[in-house]
């Protein structure tokens, strides 16, 4: 069965990194549009980066934006979630998702809650001293 893998998290201290990764297994991730998400406890699911087929457009949250950098490779079918600097608010279970819809064109984070097509098992990152 298609699905999304995530893999990447774990605990950090503040001002560390990860590489979180979210792999497609099944399907190829052509024409789709990828997406990360985040929840912390107690709180709304928020966007956080998102990348256009194949790669040319990016968008990035303002609280992460100039921290976090968002890649894919399209052979490995593979998308990429650089996280630098991380701080307490940082602290969250990640969700990757796949959309084709979304086409080739500009990305947006505005909906976390919407229809995608494939979610990630969704991965943990915890900052903290």
């Amino acid at each position: 069965q298609s699905h999304l893998v995530e893999s990447g998290g774990g605990l950090v201290q503040p001002g560390g990194s990860l590489r979180l990764s979210c792999a497609a297994s099944g399907f190829t991730l052509d024409y789709y549009a990828i997406y990360w998400f985040r929840q912390a406890p107690g709180k709304e699911r928020e966007g956080v980066s998102c990348i256009s087929y194949p790669g040319m457009h990016t968008k990035y949250a303002a609280a992460v934006k100039g921290r976090f950098t968002i890649s894919r490779d399209n052979v490995r079918d593979t998308v990429y979630l650089d996280m630098n600097n991380l701080k307490p608010e940082d602290t969250a279970v990640y969700y990757c998702a796949a959309d084709r819809k979304a086409g080739s064109g500009p990305c947006t984070i505005a909906f976390p809650n919407g229809n995608y097509h494939h979610w990630g098992q969704g991965t943990q990152v915890t900052v903290s001293s």
